[in-house]
């Protein structure tokens, strides 16, 4: 049977992934280009924001999914938690993850040129991360059409994933342990 609507979706969604990764690549290219090493204390400190608004987001995007899966759909209730999941996504955690990805992989490249146990590990993680925040884009857009199928206590459940994520990518980068 043909969804109209679903592929609509589903082509809207591939559009802003060609999009985010175009950003991405352009982002990347001009730090290559106009990064040199006196900017690399200024591009960490751009990655540590973008990383710190980006597992804001991945923190709190499941705990709002935690009370929607709970809200009557249709409801005032149910039609806010839309608005803010998106906006959230839309507007913090999506920017915030191409940024931190974009300075991540200058300063991978300028400050340790991709060598290191603890970096392919810290990268890794990331990926996994990355993977999640794709899961939960494909939740939003579940809970935006009203075909959200989980119950809250796996919302809770995932919620704290970015959490244990986050916890392992600090100690890699601060005892960098291999």
């Amino acid at each position: 049977m043909n969804d109209p609507v679903g592929s609509r979706a589903s082509g809207k969604a591939g559009l802003r992934a060609v999009v985010s990764l175009a950003v991405l690549a352009a982002a990347v290219a001009v730090l290559f280009v106009f990064g040199g090493a006196s900017a690399y204390p200024w591009i960490k400190a751009v990655h540590v924001v973008a990383i710190i608004a980006w597992m804001a987001g991945m923190l709190y995007l499941p705990r709002l999914f935690v009370y929607h899966a709970d809200a009557e759909r249709g409801s005032v209730q149910s039609e806010t938690f839309k608005l803010m999941e998106r906006r959230l996504l839309r507007a913090i955690i999506n920017p915030a993850m191409i940024v931190a990805w974009a300075a991540g992989l200058w300063l991978a490249w300028q400050g340790f040129a991709f060598q290191g146990g603890w970096l392919h590990a810290k990268i890794a993680l990331v990926l996994v991360l990355s993977g999640l925040h794709g899961y939960l884009s494909a939740a939003t857009r579940r809970f935006a059409e009203d075909r959200n199928e989980k119950p809250a206590r796996h919302w809770r459940i995932v919620n704290e994933i970015p959490t244990l994520l986050m916890i392992a990518i600090v100690i890699l980068v601060i005892v960098k342990p291999f």
